[in-house]
């Protein structure tokens, strides 16, 4: 199963920037609330103390008859003053605020302030267990927790004077041009991204591209020159290296090709010398090692060579080259099978590739039997398929075979086995037209080469 293609650096990126940038913007936006919410927290508990103070002046100086009216015009939906026997804030558990208080009605004023958690319902709560003792607190300093603020002053004669103050959660306002400016600066914030991943996401992708170049015996392709300091670097880096590469494989090749043609002159010398012997038997079992000398000396030129550099490219109807091929094959073994499909043209070295599929399809005929071959477009590329009904091959040897000189066939005749080069052949003159061969076992039994090849621009 093929692993899905990974996200583009550029939407990955821009992926990782908008999460980073809304992560920034809630941070900012409850840092804001909290700030605020303590604000409004303060403000609405130093204008309690003052209302008190005021309610207590008026109710001092008022006669005994005249303070249930003056309590019942300072009343307002959520404080609620009254003359009490008894204190309402018993605890004193907000020394701040008594301390604000005293300065504004004097050291010698007994005084009690407690402020109460209240559920969202308006209930007062329990004391939370020690361990969540911290978060409640630090909710109500924040302001975002509903709370009750209850205080109590002694008046002369015994009463207290008892003000209950409930504070409500602030609501999160967030005007217009909080959020055009935060949208504002994320569309910033993704632009220049944008053009400067661009910037190095465009030669990058040239760079790809030419780099998948590489494989075909023919000049160059040119590497791109714009970009980034590091993609330039990477431009001239790979350059030099498809220069050493080919400096090698040239070097190679004419070695190789030096070897062949010095070995040619001896074996033919040993055939004349073979024919002169007078022992038919003898003479036989030399012409017979001669000629496996020569295959493989063939052989190990072919699979040097890959494609040679002196064949140009040419325009090819694979579904003509296969038709004629497949029509060759069937007559010297096995049938052959084509699924015809409409033409489909590369860019190709016809005599190294037809030698290539030669290969592939003469592999699954000598341990296949019947073969099948279907010819079919894969988005910008194409696919051959060769399937036929052998036995396979173990799974741990599915890219082995294609080393050199590899052969699974235990007998090592010549007949059954060949040299152990035809895969390794056919890969390397796929891969030198930029394409490539991969085998698999086919789930119903036998064996299955996809071979793909570039198609031809329009």
């Amino acid at each position: 199963m093929r692993a899905p293609r990974p996200q583009s650096l550029t939407g990955q990126l821009a992926l990782l920037v908008i999460a980073a940038f809304v992560a920034a913007q809630v941070l900012s936006l409850w840092l804001f609330a909290d700030e605020r919410g303590a604000a409004v927290r303060a403000a609405q508990q130093a204008e309690i103390l003052e209302r008190s103070a005021v309610v207590l002046d008026a109710i001092e100086a008022a006669q005994e008859e005249n303070r249930a009216g003056i309590l019942a015009a300072a009343n307002s939906r959520l404080v609620r003053f009254s003359t009490d026997p008894a204190p309402l804030a018993t605890r004193g558990n907000a020394p701040v605020l008594t301390e604000q208080l005293t300065r504004l009605l004097g050291a010698d004023r007994k005084l009690q302030v407690e402020e109460v958690a209240l559920s969202p319902h308006g209930v007062r709560r329990s004391d939370p267990p020690a361990a969540l003792a911290w978060l409640r607190d630090r909710m109500i300093a924040a302001g975002i927790a509903p709370e009750e603020l209850r205080i109590s002053i002694a008046l002369p004669g015994g009463q207290w004077l008892n003000t209950r103050a409930e504070f409500q959660r602030p609501d999160i306002q967030l005007p217009p041009v909080i959020l055009g400016t935060t949208f504002l600066s994320l569309l910033l914030i993704l632009a220049a991204l944008w053009f400067g991943l661009r910037r190095i996401t465009d030669p990058l992708r040239k760079l790809a591209t030419a780099a998948d170049g590489f494989g075909i015996d023919a000049p160059p392709p040119a590497m791109p020159q714009d970009g980034p300091r590091e993609v330039q670097a990477l431009s001239e880096a790979l350059e030099r290296m498809q220069a050493r590469l080919s400096a090698m494989i040239a070097d190679r090749t004419r070695m190789l090709a030096a070897l062949g043609h010095d070995l040619r002159s001896p074996i033919t010398a040993l055939r004349l010398r073979a024919e002169m012997v007078d022992d038919d038997e003898t003479r036989e079992r030399m012409v017979v090692a001669l000629d496996e000398m020569q295959e493989m000396v063939e052989a190990t030129l072919a699979y040097a060579r890959g494609v040679s550099p002196d064949q140009p490219l040419e325009s090819v109807d694979l579904s003509e080259l296969l038709t004629d091929l497949v029509r060759d094959l069937s007559a010297q073994g096995p049938e052959v099978q084509l699924t015809q499909a409409a033409p489909l043209r590369a860019e190709i070295k016809r005599t190294p590739l037809r030698r290539a599929l030669r290969n592939l399809i003469e592999n699954a005929q000598r341990y296949g039997g019947a073969t099948q071959v279907t010819l079919r477009p894969m988005g910008k590329s194409i696919e051959i398929v060769i399937e036929d009904d052998g036995p396979g091959i173990p799974p741990e040897d599915l890219e082995r075979v294609f080393d050199p000189f590899t052969r699974l066939e235990a007998s090592r005749s010549r007949e059954t086995g060949g040299t152990g080069l035809g895969l390794s052949i056919a890969r390397a003159i796929l891969r030198a037209h930029g394409g490539d061969v991969t085998l698999e076992n086919r789930v119903e039994g036998g064996l299955r080469a996809r071979v793909r090849l570039p198609l031809e621009a329009a």
